[in-house]
């Protein structure tokens, strides 16, 4: 197991802690919960940056940081939904890409076929990471920094099933 596929699986286990903290009682648990959310995207964006620099791209990477990603955002939503930050739902929508996504990976993965993340997805995610962050720290006002992210999330889908679609095309056209 390599130095990035670590980080993703760091990732996986900060969710459970960030939980905790999440809805503990701890004095600052929404500051402690915040700089957990904030060192999971840096794993994620270092898992990322490592695997390309240093060609420690693997299968299981492949398979597990999109999972860890899938995982963490569907755990951080679900418990901002519990502490009422967020309404019902976005979260729902969001539950329902993941799935469809994960069970399309599955099918693509199992043809050897990869559909590599695009501007609009890294973009989204980008503004997922910033709206929870502040909405992990109460500012109200994010959650349309939330909507406009699940609007770019959507669109990614999209663009996604664009590309697979076009990509098969023209492998059927040779």
């Amino acid at each position: 197991m390599n130095v990035a596929n670590k980080l993703t699986i760091l990732r996986i286990f900060l969710i459970p802690i960030f939980i905790y903290i999440f809805f503990s009682s701890l004095p600052y648990s929404n500051i402690a919960a915040f700089i957990l959310y904030i060192l999971a995207g840096i794993t994620d964006f270092l898992d990322g940056f490592i695997a390309r620099k240093y060609n420690m791209k693997t299968k299981a990477g492949t398979v597990l940081d999109p999972l860890a990603d899938k995982l963490m955002l569907i755990s951080v939503m679900t418990s901002l939904y519990i502490k009422t930050l967020i309404p019902i739902w976005p979260l729902l929508i969001i539950i329902l890409k993941e799935l469809l996504m994960i069970i399309l990976g599955i099918l693509l993965y199992n043809k050897d076929f990869v559909i590599p993340s695009n501007i609009i997805g890294k973009f989204s995610t980008t503004i997922f990471y910033i709206s929870i962050c502040l909405l992990i720290l109460s500012d109200k006002w994010a959650i349309w920094l939330l909507y406009i992210a699940l609007s770019l999330s959507l669109l990614a889908f999209i663009s996604y099933f664009i590309f697979y679609k076009r990509t098969t095309k023209s492998k059927k056209d040779l």
